[in-house]
């Protein structure tokens, strides 16, 4: 095909930095607006899937999109993206109920998906590989920027207009990046005749969803026997996704990959780690707002200091990583983390909020020194053939431990929440949805507070006792990595 127009790459570059910002702010943004989303739909049974329906297709679109973008192009590919995560976007901001915003969240997750494979691909096209670390190091401090500006852009959204603006704010800003796309960005390209693995797709989704909706079901009185139930559905569509990946030409995930033990324990550690993050960012914003009182620019910069020590802790694994084994960084970053779980564990509930923030600040050097690990250390596992599907797998690993672990951090908080209204006869569960918010927590009986604050207190304190066990599970999974120093470099 002949090239007729040159692709503006400064512009175009703008425009992957864009995209990669507007979906890097969303899981924090809506993080800062869920209580205010909860007291407004009366769902916090159901808040948790509002982040992992997002995630979970975000997830199982990405391979796809990774394909597709092989066989017919990375511009229509981006743009059919983008055009989903907007209208997702849109339908979100309209949604009146908790289970229409989920569905709508599912949309928006597919759209989002396209965004990171496809931009790291558009990155690849356009630049040299001598300029290509540089570049893909600026697209990526979109995500420390974006973890900084949206705790307090979604706050003031949600404080000056309505938190249905949170998801309406996407639109113009996708729509002016189609158009930077359309116009400026001119590829050439030889389709590449790959068989997509739908098969096995289908499979791996529904697996996962068997597996959620298990965890998500222990909140009934039978939800013991759904969870087996489910759960042995899911163990039979895993058996099959397995035997479906070793038929396929191209499978959405290459089994050989897991006869690397260090490969591994490294993406078992990073999903595991994932987990805890997305716990600590969807459910601090609810300690500041329903138990503090404060408004919810104070619940997004609780967890704002998290983010700013993550890229310290990403340029401190760094530096280490060149004369320290990776499993060594690991165990110390995890010994952090497990600190600061434990911490938010046992703290009391009149703790100050400038403790929060101090807490806030060691976690995100751990986290940041994790991820940072993590995705070099499955890097370095594998043959130089292989990064590129070994780093494809370790962002997978990550966004199905955030998919996983918050539909069990929603079964624990609900379980304890259910007691806790159970003990006490004068409060109910609405009232729970009104405590989250503090627009809505107003008009609560006063006498009732300190009842409802104390049950949204025990709550929390369950899910992070249970992110002390996750974090400890972890620590204890890296100790059986011994690969050698001089394999990892």
């Amino acid at each position: 095909m002949p090239k007729t127009k040159q692709t503006n790459v400064v512009i175009v570059t703008i425009a992957i930095f864009i995209a990669t910002f507007m979906t890097a702010i969303e899981g924090t943004i809506v993080s800062t607006a869920m209580p205010t989303i909860v007291g407004s739909l009366h769902g916090v049974n159901l808040m948790n899937w509002i982040i992992s329906i997002y995630l979970l297709t975000n997830a199982m679109a990405t391979p796809i999109y990774g394909k597709f973008a092989d066989k017919i192009g990375r511009k229509p590919v981006f743009l059919i993206g983008l055009a989903i995560f907007v209208l997702g976007s849109t339908l979100s901001g309209l949604a009146q109920s908790m289970p229409i915003l989920i569905v709508f969240r599912a949309i928006q997750g597919i759209g989002a998906g396209a965004i990171m494979p496809v931009t790291f691909t558009i990155i690849a096209d356009i630049y040299p590989f001598e300029k290509r670390a540089k570049v893909l190091g600026f697209n990526g401090s979109a995500w420390g920027i974006a973890s900084v500006v949206a705790p307090l852009l979604g706050g003031f959204i949600v404080d000056q207009l309505s938190w249905h603006w949170i998801f309406f704010i996407n639109v113009p800003i996708g729509l002016i990046t189609m158009a930077l796309v359309v116009f400026f960005f001119h590829e050439q390209y030889d389709a590449a005749n790959q068989a997509v693995d739908y098969l096995g797709t289908v499979w791996l989704v529904l697996t996962l969803l068997l597996v959620m909706l298990g965890f998500q079901g222990l909140a009934d009185p039978n939800g013991v026997w759904v969870l087996v139930g489910l759960l042995a559905l899911a163990a039979l569509t895993l058996w099959l996704f397995v035997r479906q990946e070793k038929r396929a030409v191209d499978p959405i995930i290459d089994l050989r990959l897991f006869n690397n033990r260090g490969f591994v324990i490294t993406n078992v550690v990073a999903a595991l780690i994932s987990g805890f993050v997305i716990g600590y960012e969807a459910y601090m914003p609810m300690w500041v707002q329903g138990i503090l009182g404060m408004d919810a620019s104070f619940g997004g910069f609780a967890i704002t200091p998290s983010s700013l020590m993550w890229i310290i802790g990403s340029f401190v694994a760094g530096r280490m990583l060149t004369s320290m084994p990776a499993r060594r960084i690991l165990a110390l970053a995890m010994a952090l983390l497990l600190v600061g779980s434990l911490i938010l564990a046992i703290v009391p509930e009149a703790t100050p909020y400038w403790f929060f923030l101090l807490v806030a600040a060691g976690l995100g050097l751990g986290f940041g020194m994790v991820i940072t690990t993590t995705t070099v250390r499955a890097q370095a596992a594998v043959d130089q053939s292989e990064v590129g599907v070994a780093t494809s797998f370790n962002t997978l690993s990550r966004t199905l431990g955030q998919t996983l672990m918050v539909s069990v951090y929603g079964v624990v908080l609900n379980l304890r929440m259910a007691q806790g209204v159970a003990a006490h006869p004068a409060v109910h569960s609405d009232m729970l949805n009104k405590l989250i918010n503090p627009q809505t927590a107003q008009s609560l009986p006063a006498m009732l507070m300190p009842t409802l604050r104390k049950i949204l207190y025990e709550g929390l304190h369950n899910i992070y006792f249970f992110s002390v066990v996750i974090v400890a599970l972890a620590l204890v999974i890296n100790a059986f990595d011994r690969t050698p120093k001089s394999v990892e470099s």
